[in-house]
């Protein structure tokens, strides 16, 4: 077992957000404060060539280095350095709302190892998402559920809460985007109890594109769904689930 300092741990992937970053730690804050959790904020920054590290620091957070790129690197990196029970993990564009998290953090304390959000049942703000991204979203949820039979109809929601030792025991690896699949995946191979949460999305604070690159991103995932799929034997992990 184990020992954690905090109850709750926010995991924030940041490349080059400086930007947002501020708004996203103050939003996180208020809702700690207000909610008396016992939390602490944890910037992964991905080795961001901007100020992103030394803001994160002034408005109150920790920050921990990781100089492999990728959003999944970043986000295992974040698990890996977590003093929290749970993560809660989300990204620092803006577009997620961390002042609604009640529902996510009730299911991990009620013994969920994974709580997922779903941006199609909480809803889309107006130029949040793509269309063709709402598109890809959806035929790659489904498709992994074709294979899986998870509860989870938004496989690449960022908004998560999660139980911090089980999802280290079930040992992620992507380095990028398809992480995000990976995850659910790999939680439901190793029989993991998972739900999904209604979530708002709300359009991104950046002034420039996002890191998503939308074909590339999606036949990684799809590759990978099909890779696990097939070598699903070989990522079950031995031993009794924490």
């Amino acid at each position: 077992m184990e020992d954690f300092i905090f109850e709750f741990t926010f995991v924030l992937p940041c490349l080059n957000e400086e930007k947002t970053l501020p708004f996203c730690i103050e939003e996180i804050s208020n809702y700690i404060n207000s909610h008396h959790l016992d939390a602490e904020i944890l910037v992964s920054d991905n080795n961001s060539d901007d100020k992103s590290a030394e803001i994160a620091q002034k408005y109150g957070a920790r920050v921990s280095i990781c100089k492999n790129r990728g959003y999944g690197n970043a986000l295992i990196n974040g698990t890996n350095n977590a003093y929290g029970r749970y993560c809660i993990m989300g990204d620092c564009d803006g577009s997620y709302d961390f002042s609604n998290l009640d529902e996510f953090i009730n299911k991990v304390r009620e013994g969920y190892d994974l709580v997922v959000g779903n941006r199609f049942a909480g809803g889309i703000k107006e130029h949040a998402m793509p269309f063709s991204h709402k598109i890809g979203v959806k035929f790659l949820s489904r498709f992994a559920n074709f294979f899986f039979r998870t509860p989870i109809k938004d496989f690449h929601c960022g908004l998560r809460v999660y139980n911090t030792t089980s999802i280290k025991n079930i040992q992620l690896s992507c380095p990028g985007m398809e992480y995000a699949s990976e995850m659910i995946i790999k939680a439901k191979i190793n029989h993991l109890r998972m739900c999904e949460i209604p979530t708002i999305l709300r359009k991104d604070l950046r002034d420039r594109k996002p890191h998503l690159r939308t074909i590339r991103d999606g036949f990684r995932h799809l590759f990978l769904i099909i890779e696990l799929f097939v070598n699903r034997k070989k990522y079950k992990v031995s031993g009794e689930k924490v």
